[in-house]
């Protein structure tokens, strides 16, 4: 079997994962995408309630719109916000169900490893021209899958950070999982009967955690049992809750603007600085402590603490990844948030994906490691140029095609910062070029190349 005949596997079918098959199928190679959920889109479908404070012409990829044209498929309104499941829904299942990519997505294959044939971690001679094996596990039992290069791309919607402090679970935590929820729950549907007349105390401070408290704040408007806690790591919110006129994605910057007024109104009562480190379950509530610091007793908890990357699939193949971050090395200080104060990145790809293992790349979510404020547009910036790459055209891969709105949320608060973007001046995005190429895209080949502004953003 000649090595180039081998598909490209990628792992996770969401968006990037999804955009990677497309953009893998423009470059005449055979992807082979393996889902371990029953559907595509599961990680997405866990929050499909939350609606994305970014719109449309930010969330589809350019090739994978030319693949849905073909079939009479056009963008929904560029500037409207689509909730999760809508994406879903009008994006990703539409994707998946077209003949260039349905037979090429394997759901219930949940892929538990992945190595080179007859090489193990330790082994040198030969490793480049050996191919990869994926493990699959799937209703039918396991199996090995040859491939000549793997895209990661299965995000971390399954490794929710723990509430404490230390990056291990409080104290008393697993006592209480029965009483906490990680993620961002749907508080006014299908969850409306664990939080209504109910104490909840809300942590986290990212744009996880504002939704939650924004949802929390609708509920309590026509129950007025309900009651509201949140708890921040940080001394004090400083630049966290930004505002619309700083964050060139304004839903974005409406989140803080929103949960500033439940602040200001007093609908909820703030605990900053509380670094939890054990929680304890009374015959009344739960009990959050911080040190000598107690929160108030609660029903329930929602942690929005953020997601961490699984690195134990790939434990059989050779990674470069920083230490602090667990990001790609060369990525990691472009994203590191003790580095740059705010969310936006300057655009990146294969050479800063790429791993010691040739052909093996991490994309979307995963690739950010720990660090927060991923979008969508950076993960089909990803995929285009790692398949680029593994197609041999590394003149592609490493040309910039996307630049990013900035954020108006900061991650720190450094004494003297001033107003602009992170590192300097923001440069508006090109709206306008994005959304011509999904247009343009839209309505010829599927191999209509993805925005190429200039380059600009934050730090860039």
């Amino acid at each position: 079997m000649r090595f180039e005949s081998l598909p490209v596997v990628i792992i996770g079918a969401g968006p990037v994962g999804l955009a990677a098959a497309a953009h893998t199928l423009s470059q005449k190679l055979t992807p082979l995408v393996l889902e371990a959920g029953d559907r595509v889109g599961a990680g997405i479908r866990r929050w499909g309630h939350v609606r994305m404070f970014s719109p449309w012409k930010y969330n589809v990829d350019a090739v994978a719109a030319g693949v849905l044209a073909r079939h009479g498929w056009t963008i929904p309104d560029p500037d409207d916000y689509p909730t999760g499941h809508d994406l879903v829904a009008r994006y990703l299942e539409p994707l998946a169900g077209t003949p260039e990519l349905g037979p090429h997505i394997r759901v219930n294959a949940r892929v538990v490893g992945v190595s080179r044939r007859d090489h193990d971690l330790m082994k040198d001679a030969g490793r480049s021209d050996a191919p990869f094996v994926v493990r699959v596990h799937g209703p039918q039992g396991e199996e090995d899958v040859l491939a000549q290069a793997v895209i990661d791309a299965s995000g971390t919607i399954e490794t929710p950070g723990p509430l404490g402090a230390t990056g291990l679970p409080a104290l008393g935590e697993h006592a209480a999982a029965h009483r906490i929820f990680y993620g961002i729950p749907d508080v006014l549907g299908a969850h409306r009967d664990r939080y209504a007349g109910r104490r909840v105390l809300v942590v986290g401070s990212g744009h996880s955690a504002m939704n939650a408290l924004l949802d929390l704040g609708t509920l309590a408007e026509t129950d007025a049992d309900v009651r509201i806690v949140w708890a921040v790591r940080r001394p004090a919110l400083g630049r966290l809750l930004g505002g619309a006129r700083s964050d060139q994605l304004e839903e974005r910057g409406r989140l803080g603007q929103r949960v500033r007024e439940l602040l200001d109104q007093g609908r909820l009562q703030l605990l900053t600085g509380f670094r939890i480190d054990r929680l304890t379950t009374t015959e009344d509530g739960i009990v959050a402590h911080s040190g000598v610091r107690s929160a108030p007793t609660v029903d329930e908890v929602i942690a929005a603490t953020g997601f961490r990357p699984d690195w134990s699939v790939l434990s059989e193949v050779r990674l470069d990844l920083d230490p602090a971050v667990q990001a790609p090395r060369a990525l990691a200080p472009l994203i590191d948030p003790n580095v740059h104060s705010c969310g936006t990145v300057r655009p990146h790809g294969a050479d800063e994906l790429k791993q010691p293992d040739g052909n093996l790349f991490v994309v979307g979510m995963k690739s950010y490691g720990r660090a927060p404020t991923f979008l969508m547009l950076t993960g089909y910036e990803q995929a285009r140029s790692v398949v680029a790459a593994i197609a041999g055209d590394w003149e592609a891969a490493r040309r910039v095609e996307l630049v990013l709105p900035e954020t108006g949320v900061c991650s720190t608060d450094s004494a003297g910062e001033t107003g602009g973007g992170c590192c300097g001046t923001a440069t508006a995005p090109p709206v306008a070029a994005t959304l011509r190429s999904l247009v343009e895209s839209s309505r010829g080949a599927a191999t209509a190349p993805a925005p190429r502004p200039a380059s600009g953003g934050c730090c860039g």
